[in-house]
């Protein structure tokens, strides 16, 4: 049995990048920031401590972050401000301009260990994935009544799993099943689907599938889409925008936006200046984990940072 309570939770808590991101946002000058997927509140904290004039306004959607941030209120008082809400929804936090803006993508570490919440594959529990536990539908919701194309756009787009035909099938014809309601038997029916050969190797088959329905359910393509444009209206001018994404799908989006406000359109292989310009790109080059962080924290071994400044 898990008795971690929320203050141990948090000291075993490592975010991802924490050093690169501060630099990123230049946190020892004083200023105004936000915290757009608070977690475990290991950045919003670090940003704290940088500097004594420091203010960080956090938000996230998911009902067990609010009890970690009631940690940093005691500590920090009117320095810390926490919204529990979805970061696309930013337009319903006090009209507040930021001096930088953070946001970590994926699932927090307190979301994958915790068996209840159905995010990994390495537990027996119910599937549920759901970032906000208490809205929308499940992980087995969405198994059991999605459609044929639902499905396919999940596992084979969002996912990008190769298999995907034979997973879509399996789980159509597994429906009302166990298979389709306890994450350890949806990990047998994906790993079924598999050649024997590829049954082995460092990925573990489920993954995509299990990254491709969390997406579906979330709609986190969509939500990281509008979260962009919205935050970027939100900071100052000289204000920095900075992204951790852990997969293809969300890096896309987001070089894609930060092309867009930099002036930038591709024509073929190359990127050319056009006259509307709102911001500069910072990372020419995508910002990647030390080897000696993955050692440390191997989940943050997939992580890309990008920082945009705003003209």
């Amino acid at each position: 049995m898990n008795t971690t309570s929320p203050v141990d939770s948090y000291l075993i808590h490592i975010p991802v990048m924490l050093s690169e991101v501060n630099h990123a946002l230049g946190v020892d000058q004083a200023g105004v920031f936000l915290d757009a997927t608070f977690g475990g509140g290991g950045h919003s904290r670090a940003i704290l401590e940088a500097n004594p004039a420091n203010e960080v306004w956090a938000i996230d959607c998911d009902p067990e972050a609010e009890t970690r941030a009631k940690i940093l209120k005691e500590t920090f008082s009117d320095r810390f401000h926490f919204y529990r809400t979805k970061f696309s929804a930013i337009q319903a936090l006090p009209e507040v301009f930021y001096d930088g803006a953070l946001l970590d993508l994926g699932v927090s570490s307190f979301q994958l260990d915790d068996p209840r919440r159905g995010f990994s594959f390495r537990h027996s529990s119910t599937l549920d994935m759901r970032m906000d536990s208490s809205s929308g539908i499940s992980a087995e919701t969405f198994l059991n009544t999605a459609s044929r194309a639902e499905l396919i756009e999940a596992i084979r787009d969002f996912g990008e799993e190769r298999h995907w035909k034979r997973i879509v099938n399996a789980i159509l014809s597994h429906r009302g099943m166990q298979e389709t309601k306890r994450s350890d038997l949806f990990v047998e029916l994906i790993v079924s689907c598999y050649p024997l050969r590829e049954r082995f190797r460092k990925i573990h088959p489920a993954t995509k599938t299990f990254q491709g329905i969390r997406i579906a359910i979330n709609q986190e393509l969509l939500e990281l889409q509008e979260a962009l444009s919205k935050i970027f209206t939100r900071l100052k001018p000289h204000g920095r925008l900075v992204v951790i994404s852990f997969h293809s799908l969300e890096d896309r989006i987001v070089k894609q936006f930060f092309r867009e406000k930099a002036g930038l359109t591709k024509s073929q292989t190359i990127l050319t200046q056009v006259a509307h310009t709102e911001a500069t790109i910072i990372s020419k080059k995508i910002i990647s984990p030390s080897k000696t962080e993955i050692a440390r924290n191997p989940r943050s071994r997939s992580a890309k940072l990008r920082v945009l400044e705003k003209l």
